[in-house]
């Protein structure tokens, strides 16, 4: 099972689906609804300096909200950045991968599903 714990839905194309069109069906493989919350990360401030009179903040980034614990079977389509985040510690976040876009660049979804190692 796929859930979509980002704030959009993810559409997922054929691979032979090219970029540079406008019309959103066309290799239109599956969609996924987002759930109600997206997981999104929670900077940790651990320690604030100054360089070069600008201020610079040591900050932790592995600590999400609205992420339920891991299940077998169960795969997450998060953020990229929880993903990354999180990685190794969570092998259920998956991303999306290899952007579908529109004429003027805009992702509309992907051609596939990654899971970061």
């Amino acid at each position: 099972m796929i859930l979509n714990l980002t704030p959009r839905v993810v559409r997922i194309y054929q691979a032979d689906r090219p970029n540079g069109v406008d019309d959103i069906d066309l290799g239109l493989r599956q969609t996924i609804d987002p759930a109600s919350q997206a997981a999104t990360l929670t900077p940790l401030p651990l320690v604030a300096t100054v360089q070069d009179d600008v201020p610079l903040e040591l900050i932790e980034y592995g600590h999400a909200d609205n992420l339920p614990a891991a299940r077998d079977g169960v795969f997450l389509i998060v953020p990229r950045d929880v993903a990354l985040a999180l990685h190794p510690r969570r092998a259920d976040l998956i991303v999306t991968h290899d952007d579908v876009t529109t004429v003027d660049g805009t992702v509309i979804g992907c051609r596939a599903l990654a899971q970061p190692i």
